[in-house]
């Protein structure tokens, strides 16, 4: 196995003011340096039943194939396993809601971090969002499937307002609904003090960007007080949903065996 970066990890998952009960689903592995979080949906508790099958799929897959990666297009390896992962999630939540009434029409948004050497590799479906801290500065990595961001992309809808617009929660993609489902995978570069986060939309629909950067700066020396400081915040705010975190932060870099060439030899084929 390849040396990871050395990471902190940090979760919390609420009920919030509002819900009887939680469907979101979260997962960190320091020991495999990755992390997943599911926000269902569906009636009678079926949002949760498929948030939990989706995190567990992922969280299977990715222990049994992660330490089994081979050094060669290593990179492309990590795309492909993530993707088959989501992948399984899907078959198993659609067959169950075939094979139980009560699950019929349920599904989940998932977004899902592995962290490899100098790189993170994020997957999500949905309005599950990704966040990175570098310095002072917090920017949104990943971009919601949704109504309201096609909306916005077609230039409808003011990115300023899109938090009060109409049918702002409807997902144009989910886990479990669509046979053919597409997740969306990128590569990032990582840095030493990074701050990453992983979040459901009951606390991004609660807190705005310069909210959640204030909490993590004021935060940044602890992960645990960050993530109880955010969901305290948001629940301070409303609480309108389940409100889920992960917060990873990147030590240290993992070492590159072999320099510029081994990691040339990763690509090749």
């Amino acid at each position: 196995m390849l040396p990871r970066p050395d990471l902190e990890f940090a979760a919390r998952t609420d009920t919030g003011m509002v819900r009887s009960h939680n469907e979101d689903a979260i997962h960190a592995s320091p020991e495999h340096a990755f992390a997943v979080l599911a926000d269902g949906m569906g009636g009678y508790n079926a949002g949760e039943v498929a948030s939990a099958m989706a995190v567990d799929a992922v969280r299977l897959r990715l222990q049994a194939g992660l330490p089994s990666l081979s050094e060669r297009r290593r990179d492309a390896q990590v795309l492909q396993l993530l993707n088959a992962s989501i992948h399984e999630a899907n078959k198993a939540i659609l067959a169950a809601a075939e094979a139980d009434a009560d699950c019929r029409g349920m599904g989940t948004t998932i977004v899902a971090a592995v962290f490899d050497e100098d790189r993170l590799t994020l997957a999500h479906v949905g309005d599950s969002r990704a966040y990175r801290l570098r310095g002072e500065a917090l920017v949104q990595i990943t971009k919601d499937h949704s109504l309201v961001q096609e909306q916005i992309d077609a230039g409808l809808v003011d990115p300023a307002s899109a938090a009060y617009a109409l049918h702002r929660n409807l997902v144009t993609r989910a886990v479990g609904v669509d046979p053919e489902m597409e997740v969306e995978l990128h590569a990032h570069s990582v840095q030493a003090g990074d701050i990453y986060l992983l979040c459901s939309d009951g606390l991004s629909d609660m807190l705005d960007i310069d909210g959640m950067g204030r909490i993590l700066r004021e935060h940044r020396a602890s992960l645990e007080a960050a993530c109880e400081a955010l969901v305290a915040e948001a629940n301070a705010k409303g609480g309108h949903d389940n409100i889920s975190v992960i917060l990873i932060r990147v030590q240290t870099l993992a070492s590159q065996p072999g320099g510029v060439l081994s990691r040339m030899l990763r690509w090749i084929g």
